[in-house]
Parts: structure tokens; sequence; C-alpha cells
């Protein structure tokens, strides 16, 4: 049992699929670890901390030529040319939106599973790698966007006046946007949430925020996500956060549904109706955008003095920290299609997380929710 650890090529991302630690466990499951030259460096980890776990420290060839390959991100056209047949290859490779690169994995005989599709049961928190990651998110969210305010985020009593505290505006209250609120709370900011689910309300206020909105009858969907809103109900919503914004400093957007584009919330209309200075953040920039305007990876100004921050890859400004994370999700994972007995990996479809994330095997595309798309 071989398993590879390779240096990420997408551009811009710098975390890494295992860590010291997930390594030091595989192997004592009788795994063997291969990891390229530098693949940690990006994230704060050697080669000899590698090394020292007991990993075996290779060349790019010798460690695709493994049986099971990690990843983090999807492999570019270049590691898709080292596939082999039979191989295995376990990563967030995000099925719904390449559908051609899931075709090509059939084609190849690749055994792919996508960690997104993993079930949201009580048994897979611990490979969950969309909590893991998009909790990290959430704080980085607020990070990025206090950075960019130009006025203080807590009250601020001096003998010279008072600071008033920024208003801060979370919409959708998943894992990132939970975070988001603690995280600003932290700070000193006045938080208000708004989300679809009727779970979100409570969840809200637990964390001392303001809950704002309406919750419409049966807004979660499956999974415990939101699900798409009707046109009456993204009016009502609309209304409701058009009026909201008018006085709010910091607004960020969370709002993501999985295997669709990202629902729009915030129009170029309402950003108009913003005070100067005040920021929009859009966690979902690279998948269609909760707002009008953002670009991934860009801070633009609106014609009323608003900075729109389209969010690109946040996870990888915090590798060290979701590198740690991610590794361990994988490893939960990859436990699983360990055969100790047999001393082979096994695909076991009895298990419903394996079949759950299984996308392509024996030439076909397998799961579901992908095979007539």
């Amino acid at each position: 049992m071989k398993i590879g650890v390779l240096r990420e090529q997408q551009p811009g991302e710098h975390r890494v699929a295992a860590s010291p630690e997930t390594v030091k466990k595989l192997t004592a499951a009788g795994v063997e670890m291969i990891v390229e030259h530098g693949a940690g460096a990006e994230a704060a980890i050697s080669d000899d901390a590698f090394r020292k776990a007991g990993a075996v420290l290779e060349d790019t060839a010798a460690t695709w030529a493994a049986d099971l390959i990690l990843k983090v991100q999807r492999p570019t056209e270049e590691e898709m040319a080292r596939l082999k047949e039979g191989q295995m290859l376990v990563g967030a490779l995000d099925p719904h939106t390449h559908h051609e690169q899931v075709k090509a994995y059939a084609e190849k005989g690749v055994i792919t599973f996508a960690m997104e599709l993993l079930p949201r049961t009580t048994r897979a928190q611990a490979m969950d790698i969309l909590s893991s990651q998009a909790n990290l998110a959430g704080y980085k969210l607020v990070i990025d966007s206090m950075a960019a305010y130009s006025r203080c985020m807590p009250m601020m009593m001096t003998a010279a006046g008072t600071v008033t505290p920024a208003k801060f505006f979370v919409l959708g209250a998943g894992v990132a946007g939970l975070q988001a609120i603690a995280t600003a709370k932290r700070m000193g900011a006045v938080v208000t949430a708004t989300d679809v689910r009727p779970a979100a309300r409570q969840e809200v206020e637990s964390l001392g925020a303001k809950f704002v909105g309406f919750v419409p009858e049966g807004g979660a969907g499956e999974g415990g996500y939101a699900r798409a809103l009707t046109p009456d109900e993204q009016k009502k919503q609309a209304e409701m956060v058009a009026e909201h914004l008018k006085t709010q400093d910091i607004v960020v957007t969370t709002a993501q549904i999985p295997g669709r584009k990202a629902p729009r919330i915030i129009t170029t209309a309402m950003i108009q109706s913003m005070k100067p200075g005040s920021v929009v953040m859009d966690l979902a920039a690279e998948s269609g955008g909760n707002v009008e305007g953002s670009v991934p990876g860009e801070t633009t100004l609106s014609d009323n003095g608003v900075k729109i921050i389209g969010a690109k890859n946040l996870l990888s400004s915090l590798a060290p920290a979701s590198s740690l994370l991610y590794a361990k999700n994988l490893m939960n994972f990859v436990m699983l299609l360990v055969d100790k007995e047999a001393k082979v990996f096994k695909v076991k479809e009895e298990d419903d997380l394996v079949k759950g994330t299984l996308v392509t095997r024996d030439g076909k595309i397998v799961h579901p929710s992908l095979q007539n798309s």
C-alpha cells in the first residue's frame, strides 16, 4: 500500500494533503507514505519533518507511481497525464463544475473519491473537509474585511470622544458564517446575521449576534445546506437585505449550494445604498458570487465608495493550519480503504461514506449525481 503526496500545482494553492501526524499514523497502519520533495514547503512543513515522521521523500515521477494519490485540489492538465489505470485519487475534485475532467478519470480507469460529496452524517464529521476548511475561511473573512475597513471594529471611549463600533452583517450562517460571527464579536463589532434555514436563528443568537430577516418554510435542503429559494422567497429576502445593508459597515456573504452556482444576494443597486467606506466581502466569488460585481482575488470600488472584495482560496493564506485539518480529514477517510489483513487498498462500497464519495470506478462514472450531467 503506497500513498503519494504531491506538491500542489494549481496556481495559488499552498496547502498540502498530508502532515507529519497523518504520515506517522498511516505508516503505523502499514502504508508506505511517499512525499514529493517540497510538498509541504508553503505550508511550513519541511521535508525533514515528513522524513522524521516516516515518509519517503521522492521526486515527482516516483510520487505519482503510488497506488493512491492524495490531493488538495483537482489535478492540472499535466497531472492528469500522469494518472494510470487502477490508481486511486482522493481530494477536493470539484466534480460538479468540472464534469469533463470526471469523464477523463473514467476513461483512464482511475478510481476517484471527491471529498466534497461526503454524506453529512455524525460518523463523517472527522472526514468532512467542507466543515474543517469553512471554519477557517469564516475566520479569515473577518480578518481580511477588517483590514480593508478604514475605521475601528470595537467601540473605543477616550478623553477626545467615543468611536462607535462597526456594524457587521453576515449573510449565511453555515460553518463559515458562524465562525465569522464569533470572530467579529470577539473583535468588538455589533453583529447581525441572516439565513434561510430554521436552525440558523438559534445558532446565530447563541453566539451573541442578532438574527434578522425571515425563514421560509422548509428552508433547509439536503445535508443541512440551504435549499434554493422560490422567486417569491427571493423577493422577500432581497427586500430585507436591501433595507438592512443601508446601516451596515462590513458585510460578508457565505451562501453556497453544493453542485450549483452560488445564489446572487447583493445587487449593485443595494451596494449603491450603502455608506462610503463600507466593505462587502464575497466568500462565494469563485462559485458564481453572492455579490454582483465581485471578482475572485480582486478588490473593486463602487461609484459610492464601497469596497467589494472577491475572496479567492482564502485557505491558502492559512496553509499551515488548513493543511493540518485537511490532512487529518483525508487520513480518516483513507483508513476506510485500508484492508489491514490483505494489506491492500479496497473500495468498500458497502460503507456509505465510501460509496457517497466514489465518483469513478471500472471506467465508469458511478456517482448518481454525476451520471446524467
